[in-house]
């Protein structure tokens, strides 16, 4: 870590221009210059040409891009395919005594969706480092009002290190971002504090830097010559002569070919959540929605359990079908007596080989747009990553935890609209199922991989999470694009604008964004 470095290394720091931004990732507790000579010269240097890379937060964007607008202005840019926000211009100072620096930026961004319903801006953007933290703060403006400098992302920069830019710029690249308390609570609480954000990028360039040592060279080795001597030449011979041994104690469990086990699964359970946010979206203040769990099926901390595994296991094959009973439907945006987001997975199916495996499931979608709603037998919905050797049984019952999801082609198509793009990384799976009827399968099927968020049965709903929902804010699509891992609260920017007007003024939106 960077707390740990020698007092030595930052004295050399500020004594150098070539390393002005080392010493923003050194911690304020660095010794005091080492002499009375280093401490006069000790003092406030400006810095000009800055520009702050941030996207705040891509799932966000995503969601914005397909439910209504993102505007910059007065300076700020956005990179292509609704990408990050680059705020420039900036000038501040670089303290060398504290070695914390303040840069302002210009440069604003607006967000909008829902026929104005949500509508904040972002402007007046500020970054500041001290030690090995920092912050950006920004002016947020609702139509409820402006709060100035809110402290919106804490910054961490005890991993970084900066590089070098062109005209002699200091490039602190991909600095890690959380949400503050200030910034949750100046935003409804809609994101929890300690959520992560985009991390930021941060380039300055000294307009005035200190003169390097003329000492400095002098201090480099006279003899590098001898350094090569010093390598040991005895390296290659230590290697093990007996290593050949190791892989064929490791490959005779499998040499014969003799499966540990294998036949017809007389019971068992899938506890998969589909997607955290999603499930959130869909409970929270936009869609105003439930999720109804039926036909067996049961609402868990992380998502949902799906029971009575039916199917064949084989491990000499290393092959696993298993199905299962239960239905898990996901309902929002009323309007008139029913519901434009109408979603309903049923079916669920297991198909696995080796490494890989398939989900796939009877999917019932509505189309928000036309209304029509899409019957899909079968679909598959998710591609699975198994662990090497995972299919095995003990005591009769064969276990996959965490197993790892991504949304198919089809099922990004067919299940989503198209606003989740094929790839999306979907709640992580787990299934456990019985080759015995005497076997005892495990109370719990283990972590979904899903963010927490509880959901209960038939027209209970879940808290936390954030948006992305089937039949949602997008023209023809089913879901509102997310991306994969917004956090906890319906929507950062909606703030209680959204509770305000209701849910009635919701279910406008604009289909595209433009920049």
């Amino acid at each position: 870590m960077a707390a740990t470095r020698r007092p030595i290394t930052l004295a050399a720091a500020v004594a150098t221009a070539a390393t002005l931004g080392a010493v923003f990732a050194l911690p304020a507790l660095a010794a005091a210059p080492s002499s009375t000579q280093e401490a006069a010269a000790a003092s406030t240097m400006e810095l000009k040409d800055g520009t702050l890379d941030w996207g705040f937060k891509e799932s966000f964007r995503k969601y914005i891009g397909a439910a209504g607008t993102i505007t910059v202005k007065d300076g700020a840019t956005q990179a292509a395919s609704n990408g990050v926000f680059t705020f420039g211009n900036g000038k501040g100072t670089y303290d060398l005594t504290t070695h914390g620096t303040d840069t302002a930026f210009d440069g604003s961004v607006n967000f909008s969706a829902h026929g104005g319903v949500l509508d904040i801006t972002l402007s007046d953007l500020k970054l500041s480092t001290s030690g090995t933290g920092g912050a950006i703060t920004a002016d947020v403006a609702t139509p409820q009002g402006t709060a100035n400098d809110v402290a919106v992302a804490d910054l961490d920069l005890s991993a970084v290190r900066p590089g070098q830019g062109t005209g002699g710029a200091m490039v602190f690249k991909d600095i890690p971002a959380t949400l503050t308390k200030a910034g949750s609570e100046a935003f409804n609480g809609q994101y929890k504090e300690g959520e992560v954000l985009d991390p930021a990028t941060l380039t300055v360039t000294a307009v005035k830097a200190p003169t390097e040592p003329t000492e400095k060279p002098t201090t480099k080795p006279t003899d590098p010559t001898t350094k090569p001597t010093t390598k040991p030449t005895e390296k290659p011979t230590t290697e093990p002569t007996g290593s050949t041994p190791k892989p064929t104690s490791t490959s005779t469990a499998t040499a014969t070919g003799r499966p540990a086990s294998q036949g017809e699964i007389v019971d068992g359970t899938l506890d998969w959540g589909v997607k955290s946010s999603f499930r959130s979206y869909v409970t929270g203040p936009i869609a105003h929605g439930r999720v109804e769990t039926t036909a067996g099926a049961t609402a868990t901390g992380q998502g949902y359990r799906f029971p009575d595994a039916t199917g064949r296991f084989d491990a000499g094959k290393q092959t696993l079908t298993a199905s299962f009973d239960g239905k898990v439907r996901f309902l929002g945006h009323e309007e008139n007596g029913s519901y434009a987001l109408d979603l309903a997975l049923t079916g669920l199916e297991i198909r696995a080989e080796g490494t890989k495996g398939r989900l796939v499931a009877d999917v019932t979608a509505k189309d928000r747009a036309t209304g029509k709603t899409s019957t899909y037998t079968a679909l598959t919905v998710a591609d699975l990553r198994l662990p090497a050797g995972g299919l095995t049984a003990k005591n009769g019952v064969v276990t996959l935890s965490a197993v790892p999801a991504t949304l198919t082609a089809d099922g990004a198509a067919k299940v989503f609209g198209g606003m989740y793009k094929a790839g999306e990384q979907l709640d992580a799976l787990t299934v456990a199922v019985a080759l015995d009827k005497d076997a005892t399968l495990p109370s719990t099927g283990g972590s979904t991989g899903g963010s927490t968020g509880g959901t209960t049965t038939n027209s209970g709903s879940s808290t936390g999470g954030t948006v992305g929902g089937a039949g949602t804010v997008g023209g023809s699509g089913a879901l509102a694009s997310t991306g994969s891992d917004l956090p906890a609260g319906a929507l950062f920017a909606a703030s209680g604008v959204i509770v305000a007007a209701g849910a009635g003024a919701v279910v406008v939106a604009r289909r595209r964004r433009t920049v």
